[in-house]
């Protein structure tokens, strides 16, 4: 399909509703009438790889495959997976200087040597290694610790590429040379050079497929969640509900991060504000 034609390829009104009901239905995205060009653009080039000649041909396979694979890659279109490590830094600096030598002090005086955290929304993965590197500094090594951090997210190929741990050099810029040393591998050649997430990150980051808005089969008490930049897709409704079950699954004390452009003004919640983006379970 040449650009022409995919510039002329037409998303009606009808079919945009279809496309955002079956989104909103099965993963809470809520595809207002402002996204219709941003769904047709970005649906347009799925229909030029697949070679779908119109949307309600491309939506009867995507309905029909019933792996999922071909859902999952509708969402990857419609959603921005950006992320980078020690993305949003103030937040790992509060886990760092505040958050953690607390949490570990109140830990060691109950012989309670377990810590819990959650990446919600791991995307292809920098997160939860950010979150990992940050843990292991501040236990200095896992020793009698039992740290693990669950990554999840409802992109099988971003799963994948996250699982794998190999960025380019550029990616791993944020990460000091001190931390690439002790956490990361080294591949490739000096112009193609990778880096890897070694055995220490990866026994402690648990990648696994969830769907936020179905059901959850984790158990509590959680540390802390990382859930930034995933609840500018939903409505306020779905915001509430997921706020409240993260509310129900954190410790007293545990906290709640969110996304630098998200806000739970407008949502009704038990949390305690901390500082922009940051919140607590008392």
């Amino acid at each position: 399909m040449n650009e022409a034609l995919l510039q002329n390829l037409v998303l009606t009104d009808r079919d945009f509703r279809k496309i955002s009901n079956l989104v909103y239905e099965h993963c809470g995205i809520n595809l207002h009438d402002g996204k219709k060009e941003l769904v047709r653009a970005r649906l347009a080039k799925r229909l030029r790889v697949a070679k779908f000649k119109t949307f309600p041909e491309y939506m009867r396979n995507v309905l029909s495959d019933h792996t999922g694979r071909e859902f999952s890659v509708l969402i990857d279109a419609l959603s921005t997976n950006l992320t980078s490590f020690f993305r949003e830094v103030q937040h790992f600096q509060f886990l760092k200087e505040k958050f953690l030598p607390a949490l570990i002090s109140k830990k060691r005086k109950k012989s309670n040597f377990k810590i819990r955290a959650w990446s919600a929304g791991c995307s292809s993965g920098e997160e939860p290694y950010s979150i990992a590197i940050t843990l292991l500094d501040a236990i200095q090594g896992l020793g009698r610790w039992n740290v693990k951090v669950l990554a999840t997210d409802i992109s099988t190929s971003m799963l994948e590429i996250a699982k794998d741990g190999i960025y380019d050099a550029k990616r791993t810029n944020p990460v000091s040379q001190m931390q690439k040393q002790k956490y990361l591998l080294i591949n490739g050649t000096r112009r193609q050079k990778t880096f890897e997430a070694n055995h220490l990150l990866k026994d402690v980051v648990i990648f696994k497929y969830l769907n936020l808005i179905k059901e959850w089969p984790l158990k509590g008490p959680i540390d802390f969640i990382f859930c930034r930049n995933v609840m500018i897709y939903f409505d306020k409704a779905t915001q509430e509900k997921l706020i409240n079950r993260f509310w129900d699954l954190l410790d007293s004390g545990g906290i709640l991060f969110t996304g630098h452009s998200e806000s739970l003004t407008g949502v009704k919640h038990k949390f305690e504000y901390i500082q922009p983006t940051i919140y607590v379970k008392p």
